[in-house]
């Protein structure tokens, strides 16, 4: 089979999959962001995300992921809602508005696997979203979706940056896209003069011990740094403020995965409603949320500290 023909076959299932892109790039050594990666950890600005350190060669050798490596399929799902939360709740990141995208993703992926399998043949390959050691902007960027904004987020001229990534890495060989060359945020720094608590630095580096996603969801500690006091703009989960003042967003659509519709309590709850939640109906009600990685402590936590704002 000619490998324009598999190349198309793999495109033509990732959307029936549902999923809003697909590119494929040459699966190789990441040398340039393996500097970038350490130097940015020898900074500290993952914070206590110890895990960022571990894996260090996986990140940026997609062999060491799936042995005889020669494609990386990256692939877009839009999560933008069409619905908001009441102004005056406690503000939630749009990702988390939904299902867990972790749980939704990987049934997609494990479909796309058996599927290539079922029409092209016998292949190695791996799945990941997210949570693997696997720098998948620049495999999106290296594959044509978009380029890296500003804000460290992957932007796409078309539909904008509300999009989870995720990357099927195979040992098959396909067409390539051409990567995406062109930076579209030129001298726009509206995401860099957004943000609470300057967390975005200048050449698209974050500072990720900075971030409010941060504290609100990886800081395991019970205390977030008085120095924050004041900075959150009522953000009890995540952060969106570099994303919603993103000109490239009024490009966004709503989204058209039923399994990232808002769960009704996201939108529905007050402030009180939050505080006056158990442990018992928030493990039942966020069971298959991105809240739960908070835990029902993590919430109540940072709810006090956006509190006393």
């Amino acid at each position: 089979m000619q490998l324009s023909k598999k190349t198309n076959i793999i495109k033509k299932i990732a959307s029936e999959l549902g999923f809003d892109h697909c590119g494929i790039a040459k699966a190789q050594l990441l040398n340039e962001d393996a500097q970038r990666l350490e130097s940015w950890l020898s900074k500290g600005m993952h914070g206590s995300m110890q895990y960022m350190e571990n894996y260090f060669d996986m990140r940026v050798d997609p062999s060491k992921l799936v042995p005889g490596a020669r494609s990386v399929i990256t692939l877009l799902l839009n999560y933008f809602p069409q619905e908001q939360q009441n102004s005056d709740a406690p503000k939630i990141a749009k990702y988390a508005y939904g299902k867990d995208y972790h749980e939704v993703i990987k049934l997609k992926l494990k479909a796309l696997l058996r599927s290539i399998k079922e029409n092209i043949g016998e292949i190695n390959g791996r799945g990941f979203v997210d949570s693997a050691p696997v720098l998948e902007r620049t495999w999106a960027q290296k594959s044509g979706l978009g380029w890296v904004g500003k804000n460290g987020n992957l932007i796409n001229k078309q539909s904008g940056s509300f999009f989870f990534i995720a990357t099927l890495i195979t040992d098959l060989e396909l067409t390539y896209d051409n990567a995406y060359t062109k930076d579209y945020c030129g001298t726009c720094t509206k995401c860099i003069d957004a943000c609470p608590t300057d967390a975005i630095l200048s050449n698209k580096v974050i500072d990720g011990s900075k971030c409010i996603s941060y504290f609100t969801i990886e800081l395991k500690e019970m205390l977030i740094p008085e120095n924050m006091k004041g900075k959150f703009d009522n953000w009890m989960f995540g952060c969106d403020i570099c994303q919603d003042v993103c000109p490239w967003n009024r490009f966004s659509i709503n989204t058209n995965e039923t399994d990232f519709s808002p769960i009704p309590e996201i939108l529905n709850f007050s402030k009180s409603d939050w505080e006056e939640l158990s442990e018992e109906s928030f493990k039942k009600i966020f069971a298959h949320s991105p809240l739960k990685r908070s835990k029902w402590k993590g919430i109540q936590r940072n709810l006090k500290f956006i509190q006393n704002d």
